[in-house]
């Protein structure tokens, strides 16, 4: 269904596009006085109450389906993180322990730390 409503959609989508598109702005009249062509094919007022009825007819279709796919998206709400595999925290591997240091010998002399080194240049 959501599929349907996708493609209802896009149609409308272009439909709404193109029927704005067609309807002129206020400033056609002025290019009319001058020579401009005349609304002949949509009768003597010309296309404007047409293109305006059908541009809110589209426009509530518009609507009615952008709504209808918000509501089939909220019904299908599925987690990204829903996939991935849980591994409790305990059973993590932990890095391993470092050897124990060995006591020193009797007798031995203890190893003086290295010197520090200056830093280079």
């Amino acid at each position: 269904m959501t599929t349907a409503v996708v493609v209802i959609h896009i149609v409308v989508c272009l439909a709404l596009i193109s029927i704005v598109l067609l309807q002129h702005g206020k400033g056609a009249g002025i290019g009319a006085a001058f020579g401009g062509s005349s609304q002949t094919v949509f009768g003597s007022t010309g296309a404007a109450p047409f293109l305006a009825k059908l541009t809110a007819a589209v426009a509530i279709i518009f609507m009615l389906t952008s709504l209808t796919l918000t509501f089939l998206g909220r019904q299908q709400e599925a987690s990204v993180m829903e996939n991935l595999k849980r591994t409790p925290a305990a059973q993590e591997k932990a890095p391993a322990p470092a050897a124990p240091a060995r006591p020193a010998e009797p007798g031995a002399k203890p190893t003086p730390a290295p010197a520090p080194t200056a830093p280079a240049k």
